[in-house]
């Protein structure tokens, strides 16, 4: 019983460090900011984990993206069509569920600012 509570601890403290969402090791001002200039939008809400994942692969550059919270504005995300979340519109197209970075600075013509991301 005692080892089975020295492993159980041991196992709480290896996990006490992981986490889902990514380190952010690059500045993202210059992707995000072409990517609201493209006009990418990302509907999601506060309470959804996903949507925090996909926040933290911005760190804070997450503030130049272009973000509606669809519990304040459900309508603004009813009228979109949004189902899940999150949901990104971009040239007219819809992508459900988080998004890599690549493929979003792709979709948007946004690759160079995230080749030049510091």
């Amino acid at each position: 019983m005692k080892l089975m509570v020295k492993c159980l601890i041991i196992a709480i403290i290896l996990c006490a460090g992981c986490s889902k969402a990514p380190v952010v090791t690059k500045n993202y001002d210059a992707l995000a900011q072409c990517m609201n200039t493209a006009g990418a939008i990302m509907y999601g809400t506060e309470w959804c984990p996903h949507c925090k994942d996909q926040k933290a692969m911005f760190g804070s550059s997450f503030k130049y993206i272009n973000y509606v919270d669809c519990d304040t504005y459900k309508d603004i995300c009813v009228a979109a069509g949004v189902e899940g979340y999150p949901t990104w519109k971009i040239n007219n197209n819809t992508y459900a569920g988080t998004q890599n970075i690549y493929d979003l600075a792709s979709r948007t013509g946004c690759v160079a600012e995230l080749v030049n991301a510091t």
